[in-house]
């Protein structure tokens, strides 16, 4: 990785890293390891909201806290899903529809960053994904 290198974490990779990092691939769990900051997609935390209605995911502790927690993680950034991430996101060559995932692929692109990713649809797509 480079000097000032910064990664995104899907949806599965953030759940992964923070709770059950055993469930992290080497490959994976050295790129978060070297990266000198992490970026999360915002519409992460709504996926994982919707994961937890659904009855797919169950944290430890409230969402909400969840979240605060996250903030705190000094290396962490939260990205906002903004106009420019929507727009990437509707150019993109990629017969997927969800839009969490497209969203994340946007957010990788536009900060020139490698995506850490479980998903093999979306490693097929984006060439910087690890896993």
């Amino acid at each position: 990785m480079a000097a000032s290198s910064a990664l995104v974490l899907d949806t599965g990779a953030l759940v992964y890293w923070s709770l059950d990092p055993e469930r992290l691939s080497a490959a994976a769990a050295e790129a978060i390891a070297a990266a000198d900051s992490k970026i999360v997609c915002s519409i992460s935390l709504w996926e994982l909201g919707q994961k937890i209605k659904r009855g797919e995911l169950s944290l430890p502790l409230r969402l909400n806290d969840y979240v605060d927690r996250l903030r705190e993680v000094g290396d962490l950034r939260i990205v906002p899903v903004d106009e420019k991430c929507w727009l990437r996101s509707l150019v993109l060559d990629w017969d997927n529809s969800d839009l969490a995932d497209r969203s994340i692929v946007a957010t990788a692109m536009l900060q020139g960053c490698d995506l850490v990713s479980s998903d093999a649809r979306l490693r097929a797509f984006y060439s910087r994904a690890i896993w």
